[in-house]
């Protein structure tokens, strides 16, 4: 079953009748009923393409954080040949909220790692909700490290709330493992590029975001505090989420016009959970085009336009 947002209750009842059509034309007279379901499919189509052409922050919010919107492994899975996971940050343990690795893109061989979710109550508490303690951080570390020295490219998926808030992780250095991650980002002497697949949140996602390329999703979001946390800040009252957003200026859209990021990548009409294969899709030809952009170009020439990039971000506004 189809998991329908709030906003999308008009095609959630169109598509219902469609159902109910579907049950009776299989008890009796499939012509006399096929007409109607090709009215009420066409009329479905285009309610989702008015309502997804008009969305609001807080809808593209709700989106971004779809239930069935493809995760890291759905990425990894279809765009990675030959990936091995790497575990461990070889100072305290495993943290799976970060996955990370080495594998081929499009026969390239590149580094790859990417919070996950998970898809359903099981995985979501392995993974932790996508919300990396520090040595998740550490092991991003490791990771870029280990990119550099055998000179191989680093594609990052980003999709967190943020960071883990506990207290163990705080006991463990959080701020100082978040820092040291985008620290080793900004400093890679190979190209990165990052790609927010759903929800950038916060230092949590900065922390391997930060790359030459920053692409986003046509729906996903990215911002220094979740719409509820900022209401909560500003008004002391987290039902006002939705005017948080309005004013956060939190969609690829407006990120795209302020310089903050790179590229829009267009999703499937109806978003990414609609068709996930073709989101993955869209997102694998983005990544390998941006790598593309710095075949032929020495470290030093990948620092400074990482450099230049993130200098001149709010310059032109």
């Amino acid at each position: 079953m189809r998991t329908f947002l709030e906003f999308e209750k008009p095609v959630a009842d169109l598509q219902g009748k469609v159902q109910e059509l579907r049950a009776l034309a299989e008890k009796g007279d499939a012509v006399a009923v096929g007409d109607e379901i090709t009215k009420l499919e066409a009329k479905a189509g285009q309610a989702l393409a008015d309502i997804y052409a008009k969305l609001t922050p807080w809808q593209k919010t709700q989106v971004a954080r779809h239930p069935d919107r493809p995760h890291f492994v759905d990425y990894a899975k279809r765009l990675i040949t030959d990936f091995t996971p790497l575990a461990g940050d070889r100072k305290f343990g495993e943290d799976q909220a970060i996955l990370a690795g080495f594998g081929r893109f499009r026969g390239r061989p590149v580094a790859v790692m990417g919070q996950e979710k998970g898809h359903d109550t099981e995985s979501r508490l392995r993974h932790n909700f996508g919300m990396a303690r520090p040595e998740g951080y550490r092991k991003a570390v490791r990771i870029m490290e280990l990119a550099e020295r055998f000179q191989l490219p680093v594609i990052a998926l980003v999709d967190t709330a943020g960071a883990y808030p506990g207290i163990d992780a705080e006991e463990r250095g959080q701020a100082e493992a978040i820092a040291r991650s985008t620290e080793a980002a900004l400093g890679l002497g190979t190209p990165n590029v990052s790609v927010i697949i759903g929800e950038g949140g916060s230092g949590g996602a900065i922390a391997i975001a930060t790359a030459n390329r920053v692409l986003m999703l046509e729906h996903s979001i990215y911002s220094v505090i979740s719409p509820e946390g900022a209401a909560s800040i500003l008004w002391r009252d987290g039902s006002r989420a939705q005017d948080a957003a309005t004013n956060m200026k939190i969609t690829a859209q407006d990120l795209f016009r302020f310089h903050v990021i790179d590229e829009i990548i267009p999703e499937p009409m109806g978003g990414a959970h609609r068709d996930p294969d073709a989101a993955v899709e869209a997102t694998g030809k983005a990544i390998e085009q941006a790598l593309a952009s710095f075949q032929g170009m020495s470290e030093t020439e990948i620092k400074r336009q990482r450099r230049e990039k993130f200098l001149a971000i709010g310059r032109s506004l």
